[in-house]
């Protein structure tokens, strides 16, 4: 009996280890390699900074949906927040209506949207909107044509969001082979540009340390040749550069005072033969190199105490102009170099009474600054801060968008108004204005594109025919 019980257990082991390596590998299966590809993106995963845990990335778990839109052989591009240059000016030669007579601007076609202010980028007869499905739970970017706004396909991914003034505030950006989006949680979708495909995302909440700001996230990523540039502002980077191709990090800036993201963008700029990539933080503003992330100058003689919205404006001579809202007013930087040192340097500073931008960024112009101060007031101002003029009563821009083209500005109003505004330092002079949009809090940023304008409120996009005939 004793033989029989241990020639049984002899081969009842190996028996009972096969049995359980064919449970491990069903295991294997269904929770790996069962996967969707999606889940196994190169620069996800194995992101630096995954160390710091939390929940799986919803964006690699969402689904492509595609429908009957088609993109239109139209003309023009906006490919990125503030335009082909980030400056928010035009330079498409379309000749553009200097006046408008009822019911003009035409409308060529509207669409429903979730609740926000994301603006539009558009490229390749497509326009490019990120946007929040409230009834579904879920964040999108959707793909819809120039020609007529039908929907030529969407990604969209499960997102839990509350209604904060608002839910998506971004604007995609997109060249011929890609589109990268941050959605209002600070999760990051690229994808095919043409077909939607997914080809990576990024959390920067778990992976980078990223906290969501108030009122959530308000900056736009820039594609910068084969990189993809964000400002995390978290405990693993303070900037970071992504392989545009895959998501994989190329270099993290090092973030010693702990500084957060705010709702201000990324903003390039040449200096000394090297390009820089300037941010404002919660805390101060920095600039680092584009070739390795290093830390090459930052100051804290510029920060907001409640939120940072407008980006830095670049200007020639080594000059970088900061505006704020709640009370911030507006300061003018320039870089020096001091043996291998970069310096900034403090020229001046402005009260918020003579300029200071709550929301939008100024422009530069034929060298002019232009903005919407915090009084709601229109506002064009000399390279040293002194104020040409004002717009006047009864013309107040809120916390509207505004841009530039073909020697006009086009700014909205809080409440869908749209003006046509002469683009000189010699006086403000309203040329037209229409009532485009009906509903409230028109702030997202306009997009212009082979003269047909963008605008939105809070649930309701248009295009506009602005071209002249």
């Amino acid at each position: 009996m004793k033989k029989f019980g241990l020639a049984k257990i002899t081969f009842l082991v190996p028996g009972a280890l096969g049995l359980l390596a064919v449970v491990a590998f069903v295991l294997w299966i269904e929770r790996g390699a069962n996967k969707p590809l999606t889940l196994r993106v190169p620069g996800t995963d194995q992101a630096p900074g995954s160390e710091l845990g939390g929940n799986a990335n919803p964006v690699l778990a969402g689904k492509l949906v595609r429908s009957d839109g088609q993109p239109s052989p139209l003309p023009g591009a906006w490919p990125q927040f503030r335009g082909p240059n980030r400056d928010a000016i035009s330079p498409e030669t379309v000749s553009l209506a200097r006046a408008w007579q009822p019911p003009e601007p035409r409308e060529l076609w509207a669409i429903d949207v979730g609740e926000g202010y994301a603006g539009a980028a558009v490229l390749n007869g497509r326009v490019y909107l990120m946007d929040y499905l409230r009834d579904s739970k879920q964040d999108a970017l959707r793909c819809l044509s120039l020609a007529d706004g039908r929907e030529i396909w969407r990604y969209a991914y499960p997102l839990s969001v509350k209604r904060n003034h608002g839910m998506s505030r971004t604007v995609p950006a997109v060249t011929d082979k890609l589109v990268v989006a941050m959605d209002p949680k600070c999760h990051v979708v690229c994808l095919d540009s043409s077909t939607g495909d997914l080809r990576w995302g990024l959390d920067l909440v778990r992976q980078y340390g990223t906290t969501v700001p108030p009122w959530y996230a308000g900056q736009c990523p820039l594609l910068d040749q084969d990189k993809v540039i964000l400002a995390p502002g978290g405990k693993a980077a303070l900037l970071l550069a992504c392989d545009a191709q895959t998501g994989a990090a190329v270099w993290q800036t090092p973030n010693p005072h702990g500084w957060k993201m705010t709702h201000s963008s990324v903003m390039p700029m040449d200096f000394d033969g090297q390009r820089i990539y300037v941010y404002c933080a919660n805390n101060g503003v920095v600039g680092v190199s584009a070739k390795d992330g290093s830390i090459l100058w930052e100051t804290t003689d510029w920060k907001i105490s409640i939120a940072t919205v407008p980006s830095p404006l670049i200007l020639s001579d080594a000059r970088i102009f900061l505006s704020g809202g709640y009370n911030a007013g507006s300061l003018m930087l320039q870089l020096r170099k001091e043996g291998e040192r970069v310096v900034p340097r403090t020229l001046f500073k402005l009260e918020p009474g003579v300029f200071g931008a709550t929301q939008h960024t100024p422009l530069l112009l034929d060298n002019h600054l232009y903005g919407v101060r915090a009084d709601g007031k229109f506002v064009c101002l000399t390279l040293e801060g002194k104020p040409v003029w004002t717009s006047g009563s009864g013309q107040q821009f809120g916390l509207g968008s505004f841009i530039s083209a073909d020697g006009l500005f086009f700014a909205m109003n809080d409440g869908g108004l749209l003006r046509l505004i002469a683009a000189t330092p010699e006086k403000y002079t309203l040329l037209a204005q229409a009532q485009v949009l009906k509903g409230r809090e028109s702030w997202a940023p306009l997009a212009l594109a082979g003269g047909r304008l963008l605008a939105r409120d809070l649930t309701r996009m248009v295009c506009l025919d602005v071209a002249r005939h």
